[in-house]
């Protein structure tokens, strides 16, 4: 699932990329198929009617998108299947669907961790050969966190990226890097030092992992390396869960989050509590709503511009349905620029590069700029059928190390030891 973008009045959206996340169940099948070539496919031309299942809670934004293509075709209808609100249980009526080689659903809205999971189950059909579809217009890496192995397994719909807001009365200057962040929190006001200086996501949930791979990849290291094995070892990685570490002893990052969810952020950044805040692009509308002075920018990492973590869905077509071809253009029209900007529209951060661009949109939504160069930057979670093993694995070491229990020496050689077992 994914978290919307404010872009209308009012709207404060359920924490869906990251809950969705922490949902996942576990891929012990995974294991045998990581390896494994893609599949071959059949019915790669297959026509006539399909049916789209996607979470109850972001479908209303398809289903027009659905209406228009079935008035243009009479023989290939589309029927829209609601899921569940929650990840887990969207994620376990489409498991159950296909270990036993159903086709009822023919195309399915992933979680962006879902897909190399579903790939390596050979769930999905790769979007090759007859199935090819046109990504050149598309964010790269909302295409890379469709990608398994090498081939593309999905096509993205929909996006989302972090962004680094600052309270102008309390920070007037933009930081261009972590070390400028840090000094003007040093530099401000007084007045303006009874507040927080910066509150993010830190509590032991999937924001956790979230946070601690953008520093990761912020200071040039990563959760894994190509070829799917640890690198937090690596120099650049430690430096980055050094620099959290560091931010919360010298009071650069707030000590309350270590327990702040999207929510708490919300509330302290919004609430006028602190003078910068990591979250989504749904917070913006909150702010202005609040009368809060507010400017957004990407995140900042050690020499520039930081790295935020990917999220949203990617569309996959089952490998046992029965209409490929006519699966294969429904979510290619998904993503054509009306069909994109209607997303924008309606809270739902595009995955269509050139939405970003439009005048129309940018005077509305001032910090549209701001999101596509987050976005453009951005790295999606670690895309491997071992997703939730790391993602605890992460969690669980660099809390300890916030809380100053252990080193970032100690932490990183544990949390590498995790990930390994989880893969072996």
């Amino acid at each position: 699932m994914t978290k919307r973008l404010a872009f209308t009045s009012g709207t404060v959206l359920a924490a869906a990329v990251l809950a969705g996340s922490l949902a996942l169940t576990g891929c012990s099948s995974s294991s045998e198929n990581g390896g494994q070539a893609a599949p071959s496919v059949e019915n790669t031309d297959g026509r006539g009617p399909i049916t789209f299942a996607m979470g109850k809670n972001d479908i209303d934004l398809i289903k027009p998108i659905a209406e228009k293509w079935n008035k243009e075709h009479a023989d290939e209808q589309v029927t829209i299947h609601e899921l569940a609100g929650e990840a887990d249980d969207q994620r376990d009526t489409l498991v159950q669907s296909l270990q036993a080689g159903n086709s009822e659903y023919d195309v399915m809205a992933l979680d962006v961790v879902w897909t190399a999971d579903f790939a390596a189950n050979q769930w999905l059909a790769p979007l090759t050969g007859d199935l090819e579809v046109d990504t050149s217009g598309l964010l790269p890496a909302t295409v890379d966190s469709a990608t398994y192995n090498g081939t593309l397994y999905a096509l993205p719909q929909n996006t989302n990226g972090q962004l680094l807001y600052r309270n102008t009365d309390l920070v007037g200057e933009k930081p261009e890097n972590w070390s400028q962040l840090k000094k003007s929190c040093e530099d401000r006001k007084d007045a303006a030092k009874e507040k927080d200086c910066l509150v993010l996501q830190l509590k032991q949930y999937e924001g956790l992992t979230v946070n601690t791979a953008g520093f990761m990849e912020g200071w040039g290291g990563s959760i894994l390396k190509d070829d799917g094995t640890p690198n937090v070892e690596a120099q650049g990685s430690k430096d980055g869960l050094q620099a959290m570490v560091d931010g919360l002893k010298d009071n650069t990052i707030a000590k309350s989050s270590l327990s702040a969810t999207e929510e708490e952020t919300n509330q302290a950044f919004v609430g006028g509590d602190t003078a910068y805040a990591v979250n989504w692009p749904y917070m913006y509308t909150n702010a202005v709503e609040a009368g809060l002075p507010v400017e957004v920018q990407p995140l900042v990492g050690k020499d520039g511009v930081g790295v935020s973590t990917l999220g949203g869905y990617n569309n996959g077509i089952n490998i046992h349905s029965e209409h490929k071809a006519t699966a294969r253009d429904f979510i290619s029209f998904i993503i054509t620029e009306d069909n994109q900007r209607s997303f924008a529209e309606n809270s739902f951060p595009p995955v269509l590069a050139s939405i970003y661009d439009d005048q129309a949109l940018i005077d509305k939504y001032p910090y549209l700029p701001a999101l596509k160069l987050s976005l453009e930057n951005a790295v999606p979670r670690p895309v491997s059928p071992y997703y939730t093993a790391i993602s605890k694995a992460i969690q669980d070491n660099a809390y300890a190390a916030l809380n100053g229990n252990r080193s970032v020496d100690e932490v990183t050689a544990d949390m590498s030891a995790a990930i390994t077992n989880a893969a072996g």
